[in-house]
Order: structure tokens, then sequence, then C-alpha cells
């Protein structure tokens, strides 16, 4: 039995030696493989390391809304008799834009008038009562002192003034109350006529809507018009805390809407959100953007660009020639004479839609690979295109810019 186990453990070791040199030889193999595969040539596409200037711009995108609005409402009801403007008119301060029925407050202005004139007869019938009264006291105290009329009859004659003084101040009193409900009538009489009224901006606004017509039955309180400010108008954009903290307050912004392709609008950060929302994760920004023509109007969509930074004389390549190999980010640098790719690691600064801007290696200039990166390794050998022709451009400051649109891409740090 133990020669039998011998046995069996002799043929498993030789067998598991065989094993290994099998799997020997085929990862030898594989290698040799790999490696001649690794040698053959990759087609690629390339393009000039550029010294130019980058843009970091954040894009953003908001609606318009007015400076200011206000709605005009009645202060008392009644039937509103004319109307004086209309959608879109442009309306000035103080100006008079609606007139309601005033006949009910013109009666009540005309009773206030009679009743006044009433209570001021009163004070006149007072005044000479207590006239009369003070004479009968004087005469009284006289004769009294003279020994001629009683004290009961001096008591009279002080009563009887006492009761007309009283009666001269309740008319004088009536009289202001009368007064008083008269101004009352009259203020009222004047809210029959609608003015508008504001304290700060330009002298002129617009109507945005109309919410009644002639001859409506009015409340106090119920909406005619809504009047907008916009002249200046707002741009409210909406920000993620990405950008949160790079925008300050009196920031330029360049506002665009497709109703206007050809024309920018320029406006600066007047206010920013303290605060997040946490639905959304975003801050409201408001853009004070200077409207003369009163071309742009609330509700429109827009488009923002804020420039974060601009970096002059910066080595840039384009954003498809970045790469990452093994966690590393880097481009591939074609030596077009020796027709070699090579893997360099670089640091990045601003990247646009189309640019990235090297910052290490500073000195970088040549040619980097565009297109066939994934087929290349450290170091391979490459096809370059046939039409491609080396030229004395590369390295040299803005020797072929980005264009004016791929300046204005939104940037990013990276």
């Amino acid at each position: 039995m133990k020669k039998k186990y011998v046995w069996i453990f002799i043929a498993v070791a030789a067998l598991g030696v065989i094993s290994w040199q099998v799997y020997q030889r085929i990862s030898e193999s594989s290698k040799e493989s790999g490696m001649r595969q690794m040698q053959i040539p990759v087609a690629v596409e390339i393009a000039a390391v550029q010294r130019t200037t980058i843009r970091d711009v954040g894009l953003f995108t908001g609606t318009l809304f007015p400076k200011s609005q206000f709605m005009v409402a009645p202060k008392i009801s009644g039937r509103l008799e004319k109307l004086m403007v209309n959608i879109g008119d442009r309306v000035e301060r103080d100006q008079l834009i609606a007139v309601l029925d005033d006949k009910e407050y013109a009666q009540q202005v005309a009773q206030a008038q009679a009743n006044l004139q009433v209570a001021q007869a009163n004070l006149e019938e007072a005044r000479s009562s207590l006239e009369i009264a003070k004479r009968g006291l004087e005469r009284a105290q006289a004769l009294h002192k003279k020994g001629i009329a009683s004290d009961s009859e001096l008591d009279t004659a002080q009563a009887a003034y006492k009761a007309q003084d009283a009666k001269y101040k309740v008319a004088v009193a009536q009289v202001a109350h009368t007064k008083a409900g008269l101004k009352a009538a009259e203020v009222r009489l004047s809210y029959t006529q609608i003015r508008l009224s504001w304290e700060n901006g330009y002298d002129h606004r617009v109507v945005g809507e109309r919410f009644v017509d002639q001859g409506a039955m009015l409340t106090p309180n119920a909406p005619i018009l809504s009047i907008l400010e916009i002249q200046p108008i707002i741009a409210a954009i909406y920000v993620t805390d990405r950008d949160y903290f790079r925008i300050k307050t009196g920031q330029n912004a360049v506002v665009s809407s497709k109703a206007f392709p050809e024309k920018t609008f320029s406006g600066n950060i007047a206010r920013i959100a303290p605060l997040l929302k946490e639905t959304s994760r975003e801050a409201r920004v408001e853009i004070d953007i200077p409207n003369p023509d009163e071309l742009l109007k609330p509700g429109m969509f827009i488009n923002a660009q804020i420039e974060f930074a601009t970096q002059k004389n910066a080595t840039v390549v384009p954003v498809d020639a970045v790469v990452k190999r093994e966690n590393q980010q880097g481009i591939f640098l074609a030596d077009t004479q020796n027709k070699i790719a090579q893997f360099i690691p670089v640091n990045l600064g601003i990247v646009s839609s189309e640019w990235a801007e090297v910052v290490e290696p500073a000195s970088l200039s040549g040619f980097v690979v565009t297109l066939g990166q994934h087929l290349l390794g450290s170091r391979s050998p490459i096809i370059l295109p046939p039409d491609w022709q080396e030229t004395s451009a590369t390295g040299k400051p803005d020797s072929k810019p980005p264009s004016k649109n791929d300046q204005n891409q939104q940037g990013e740090k990276r």
C-alpha cells in the first residue's frame, strides 16, 4: 500500500511539472506575440502644440424678469368708466390711467359741504349766545359788587355763561368733525381717478397686462393693470456650488438670446442669493442689464457668459489629445522625425470645449496625437497622415489661436 501511494505522488508531481512548463511556454509565446503586436505602427492624427490666449468662461441659462412690477387696483368700488391705456403702452409717473364712476362720491362731497355750512351756522349762533351770556355775567358781577344784585342772580349769570361756553365748544367740535368728513369725502372722490405713482427708477414704465375692460364693476383692490419696469431688466440664472463661490457682485456678464442671434447685451452681477436651495442645490444669481431700447422682454430665455479667468500666452493642446493611462492624465507627444509617440503626464489648467491648457510641463512643444491613442503604448511607432507636412508653427505664440467660438466656450479647472 505504501508503494502504491508513493507511485501516485510521483505521478502527480510529474504532471504538475509538465503543466508548469507548458504554461511558461504559452506565457512567453503570448508576450512575444504581444511585443510583436505592440511594435506594429499605428495610424494616427496629430496636431501642433500652440501658445495662445485661453479663457475660463462659465455658460449659464436663465430667464428675464422686470426690474420691478406692481398691480394697479382701485381703493374703492365702482364702475370703470374710462381706461386710458392698454397693453404695451408707455406710462409716466403721476399719469391718469383710469376713471371710475364718481356720481355717488361727488354727492357725498356735496352733502359733506352742506353739513359743514350747517355746522358753521351753529357755530356762529353759539358764538353770539356766548357773547350775550358773557355780557350778562359781567353786568351781574358789577351789580353784585355794588350790592344791587344778589348772590343767586350772580350764580344764575355764571351758570348761563358756562352753558353757552359749552355749547360754543360743541359747535366748534362739530365744525371740525364736519370738515374731516368733507375731507374724507373729497379723498374718496379723488380715488375715482386712478393715477400711477412710484418713487425710485425712471419716470416711465410700460403696461404689462390688462385684467378688466371699460364698464366692469370693480371691487376694492381688484387688479386693473400690471406695470413693469424693464429698463434695466433682470436676468436670473441658477448656479451650482461648483461655480457659486467664483461669482462675485459686480462681475461682468454677457447675455444673448436666440431672438437676437447677432446681438449680445452686457450686464453686471447685481445680487447673489445667500443660500443654495436644498431641492435643486442651486443658488439664484441676478444680472442687471441696461435695456434702453427695451428689446429684451420679461419671460425671454437667455444664455449668459461669465468670464472667471484669462490666461495669455498659454500652452494649449486639443482636448482630444488628453487621455488617461493607469489613472494618470497625459498626452502622446509625437516624434515626427522618428515616427514614435511617447506618453507624457501633464497637469492641466483651463479646459474649454476644444482646447486644454497645459500647465506642466511648461516647455511642451511639438505635436500631439489627437486620434488613435487607444492603440498606443507608452512608446509606440506611428504612421503619420498621408497629407501631413511639418510646419515651423509649433510652439510659437499665437501660431494658430483658437477661434472666437472656442475662446467663449465654458472652461473649467481640472
